[in-house]
């Protein structure tokens, strides 16, 4: 990439989920950690002068704890709306979106991570995907939908269960690289189209040893993300 191509943090907290540490997929604060960084990415690439304004003048934030006020509904990883008025914004160090309760849902994010068994889970996850998609719509809001789902491409993955370790062996339990582009393939199929922006992150991670971590083709992976930035932006100048 060029020195004055931007740093998206969605992908730098991405990998970082995997990078020399030890991923435990039931831990459910990940999927919120990187989808909040959309929302910095969002603000960072200048392109909404509508979505730049607001998020400065703390009139839009992000909720921390993913709900709408009056508004039962699957919460998600990333809600983006405007702030119930008389309610204060939190202003955390290192971020530019504030978080607060909103009355209104403008973006949903949703995050999910197939790093093992991918085709034993796909009929969930591609269900709980379906399932966000339509309680992001509830009380009449037209959100702007957004799916990052990671995949897994390492030829050996070790997953954990308390203090026992689960390596895939190829036979029981497939190398996600022998599931990897079916996953791919159904989710594209399937559930792509239920979102305005669908993102498929291509990665490699054993999970194991050094914990290493490299994307399939990073300046792919780049501009995929780019252009997906760009399409929310132009959509939310339009849409609100």
């Amino acid at each position: 990439m060029s020195r004055s191509s931007p740093r998206y943090r969605l992908l730098e907290r991405f990998r970082n989920v995997f990078e020399g540490t030890q991923y435990r997929h039931r831990d459910s604060s990940i999927g919120d950690s990187i989808a909040i960084e959309l929302y910095e990415d969002l603000h960072s690439l200048h392109k909404s002068p509508k979505l730049v304004s607001r998020i400065e003048n703390h009139e839009r934030v992000i909720n921390v704890q993913n709900l709408r006020q009056g508004v039962k509904a699957r919460r998600g990883d990333g809600t983006f709306g405007e702030l119930i008025p008389g309610e204060d914004a939190l202003a955390l160090p290192g971020f530019k979106v504030a978080r607060g309760p909103i009355a209104t849902l403008e973006i949903g994010g949703e995050v999910k991570i197939l790093a093992k068994a991918m085709i034993k889970q796909i009929d969930r996850v591609m269900t709980d995907l379906g399932n966000q998609v339509r309680h992001f719509k509830r009380k009449g809001d037209t959100p702007i939908g957004v799916a990052v789902v990671g995949i897994n491409w390492s030829p050996g993955y070790t997953s954990y269960e308390g203090d026992r370790a689960w390596p895939t062996d190829g036979r029981k339990y497939a190398h996600p690289i022998q599931e990897a582009a079916e996953a791919e393939s159904r989710l594209r199929e399937q559930i792509a189209n239920q979102f305005d922006e669908f993102l498929i992150l291509r990665f490699r991670a054993t999970n194991a040893g050094v914990f290493p971590f490299e994307w399939i083709d990073y300046r792919e992976t780049f501009r995929d993300y780019g252009a997906i930035l760009t399409r929310i932006s132009r959509e939310y100048e339009r849409r609100f």
